[in-house]
């Protein structure tokens, strides 16, 4: 498989020329963005498959929505730097824009805000029943994939996914009940009342005080800035394993309810949602500033790892580690310190300086300081990952709406490479 060229001093053509060494037939297909259509494999041989374990070379969809440069640190969201973004936007803001391609103009935006504002609450029989059959200690994020699937059995219409306006009402549903539906279940997880969402409030504000609200209660501008901050570097992240699992159960034409579930099914599982967690249980069993250097080399030597830095596709600094630091550093002025920030940024500083870790460009992540702020905060470590997934929602919904409008797109069906036993005989117990 080559690379096809042009003659010296000519143009290299994007395109790639692949050969089958057993027939000698040869086909040229198109290189477009870094990729060229697996049909070309079918030309050659309808049989011939690429093995390819985790996805890690293979395009499964084309998108539109979030662009992510690895090498370079880069992020954006149609087209915006996540930089501007998080300085500039909301959360509500930026859902308009995943979905629906450009940034809304006042009108829309006040429209959109109204509509999610407006959609915040659940059925009571959701209250009252269905999470009152959770054990008293059920984790969080399992009531919280539970309440997903099961949300979607108040709107049966939500079944219809090419209705146009059906599409939309359960969009909306979705991003505005999604912190609803988070509230309670922490609160059911502490044994506090659940408190009815305020439509008065933003869409943090609303959660936090859904969160946290005993007697008096007023969210501070800061901590509600900041939980925005946050929900709109969570938003998205390209074919991660959450959205995949979006697109390929909704592929299905699954209701968005029950695609979402298996969306945060996927979250669930510690090496996607669970990174933010682990690094505050990896700083707590350090324990010290004093510790960083000995634990460092008991990383190099095998014997444990780094939690929170590198990443299966950035190569690079995570430029949304970077803003995660910053929004630290503002809601430890008014949380106070966490007392773990000290062990983090010298972990941060001795491994930056590591040549261990800078050759195999292990950088910090976006999960490295943002359990920090969760946990000055307030949020037991349990509610990390319903965090990620408030936001990521949207992000899911984006990528389903994306792929029911893509005419190139078909129920999801991987091929496999057998390698069992070939036929053979049924032997009769007897004889075994």
């Amino acid at each position: 498989m080559k690379p096809g060229r042009l003659l010296k001093g000519s143009r290299v053509p994007e395109t790639i020329t692949i050969t089958d060494d057993r027939t000698g037939k040869t086909v040229t297909v198109p290189i477009n963005d870094g990729t060229f259509s697996s049909a070309a494999l079918r030309e050659l041989d309808k049989n011939l498959f690429i093995y390819d374990p985790a996805f890690l070379s293979t395009a499964a969809c084309r998108s539109s929505i979030t662009y992510l440069d690895g090498d370079a640190g880069i992020l954006r969201y149609r087209g915006y730097p996540i930089e501007q973004l998080a300085e500039h936007s909301t959360y509500l803001e930026v859902a308009y824009l995943l979905l629906y391609g450009e940034l809304p103009d006042e009108g829309q935006l006040k429209q959109w805000t109204y509509d999610v504002t407006h959609h915040t609450f659940i059925h009571e029989n959701m209250r009252k029943r269905f999470v009152d059959g959770f054990h008293y200690d059920a984790h969080p994020m399992g009531m919280f994939v539970s309440a997903l699937a099961a949300l979607g059995t108040f709107y049966p219409e939500s079944k219809d996914i090419f209705d146009p306006d059906s599409r939309h009402k359960q969009i909306l549903r979705l991003i505005a009940k999604t912190p609803t539906l988070a509230a309670m279940c922490y609160r059911f997880s502490v044994g506090l009342p659940f408190f009815l969402p305020d439509n008065e409030l933003s869409y943090p504000a609303n959660f936090l005080t859904m969160m946290w609200k005993v007697g008096e209660y007023e969210v501070h501008p800061t901590i509600e800035r900041a939980m925005d901050v946050l929900f709109i570097l969570h938003a998205d992240h390209e074919q991660n394993c959450g959205t995949t699992a979006m697109r390929v159960v909704g592929s299905s034409q699954a209701d968005p309810y029950s695609a979402a579930a298996s969306a945060a099914s996927a979250l669930y599982g510690p090496l996607h949602g669970g990174a933010n967690e682990a690094v505050v249980r990896m700083l707590t069993d350090i324990g010290s500033f004093d510790n960083v250097d000995a634990f460092i080399e008991d990383v190099k030597s095998g014997k444990g790892k780094l939690m929170g830095f590198g990443h299966r596709v950035y190569k690079n600094y995570d430029p949304r580690a970077r803003i995660v630091k910053q929004t630290a550093d503002a809601v430890f002025e008014v949380t106070g310190k966490n007392p773990l920030l000290d062990i983090a940024l010298k972990l941060e500083e001795v491994a930056l300086s590591d040549p261990y870790f800078v050759d195999r460009k292990l950088y910090p992540n976006v999960d490295f300081y943002s359990g920090l702020i969760y946990q000055a905060l307030g949020f037991p470590v349990d509610m990390f990952t319903v965090l990620f997934a408030i936001p990521r929602t949207v992000g899911w919904l984006a990528h389903w709406d994306e792929m029911l409008n893509d005419s190139d797109q078909k129920i999801s069906r991987p091929r496999q490479w057998y390698t069992g036993a070939g036929e053979r005989d049924y032997v009769k117990l007897g004889d075994r």
